[in-house]
């Protein structure tokens, strides 16, 4: 039995839980690897056209994933409370690739979240080792660890971000989401080219979640989307910190279109770059982009310091 693992949309979120929950239980699962080109291109010949850049992507590692496998692990997150929903993507998931690969016999192992529902992540867990022939207390158990695996990498991220706050070097905050930010192929250039410039990078997501979502409520009390607020929240917390922020978001995705207007009407003391990347076919425009962005951030600090 071997469970196939997408990397792509809320694998960034849940890696580490289902990493070790499947470890746990001693159960075989294969990853997908980084994005490249030929996963973009799977994706891409399979979804509709107005499809966002990250659900391209996702159903290029489920495709790539489809005879390596028994079973593909995927989430369906409907929201944590009546006030922390999510993209339709996230709820709508599972339907989707079932009628996009129903060609395929596609076997899905559904993660489903929705606390609206009472369909908690411990209540998930418990119902896929079920499905893989594994008894309650085992995968209890199994989830227990794997929680308090998560804890200690968000812990281990958050002392990260104190330590780069300590840092003399210009620094820039990241705004995205993290199958933007932390995906090989649509965030890796990005990274690359901040690290050449000599910024330290700010991760947003770093920020611990309960607290990004409390601050969030200086800029806005009425954001249906539960991560689009942890990210206004970060924004909120480290704009002091900072010399610049740059809001990385995918083409065609509806809740960034509307928070990033938001924040650039909202935010005005502090420089911002609204980058949105389609494709990556080639990133010359994007180098141009943020050349010119830590230009200005750079001679602006310089003359500062100078005066």
């Amino acid at each position: 039995m071997v469970i196939g693992i997408p990397r792509g949309l809320l694998f960034y979120e849940f890696d580490a839980m289902w990493i070790n929950f499947f470890k746990e239980l001693d159960i075989e699962y294969i990853i997908s690897p980084n994005t490249n080109k030929d996963i973009y291109k799977r994706g891409s010949s399979i979804a509709l056209h107005e499809t966002c850049l990250p659900y391209k992507i996702f159903l290029g590692h489920v495709d790539y994933l489809l005879d390596k496998c028994d079973y593909i692990l995927v989430p369906r997150i409907g929201g944590y409370g009546f006030y922390d929903r999510m993209c339709t993507r996230y709820q709508s998931t599972i339907d989707v690739l079932y009628n996009t690969f129903r060609d395929k016999n596609i076997k899905i192992l559904p993660f489903n979240v929705d606390y609206t529902s009472r369909e908690t992540e411990l209540a998930s867990c418990i119902d896929i080792g079920k499905t893989l022939g594994k008894k309650r207390r085992d995968s209890l158990r199994a989830y227990i660890i794997a929680r308090q695996a998560v804890n200690t990498e968000r812990q281990i991220r958050e002392n990260n971000l104190k330590n780069a706050l300590r840092n003399d070097s210009s620094k820039i905050l990241l705004v995205g989401h993290k199958y933007n930010t932390m995906d090989e192929y649509v965030g890796g250039p990005i990274e690359s080219l901040l690290e050449k410039m000599g910024v330290e990078i700010i991760w947003a997501t770093d920020m611990d979640r309960d607290e990004s979502d409390n601050k969030s409520k200086a800029v806005t009390k009425t954001m249906p989307w539960t991560f689009n607020r942890e990210l206004i929240g970060a924004i909120v917390e480290y704009k002091d910190n900072v010399d610049g922020i740059i809001l990385l978001s995918s083409f065609d995705c509806g809740p960034d279109s509307m928070a990033n207007e938001m924040i650039m009407r909202k935010i005005k003391d502090k420089p911002i770059l609204n980058l949105v990347v389609d494709g990556q076919e080639g990133i010359a425009g994007i180098e141009t982009r943020l050349e010119s962005f830590i230009d200005i951030i750079l001679f602006k600090k310089r003359r500062i310091l100078n005066d």
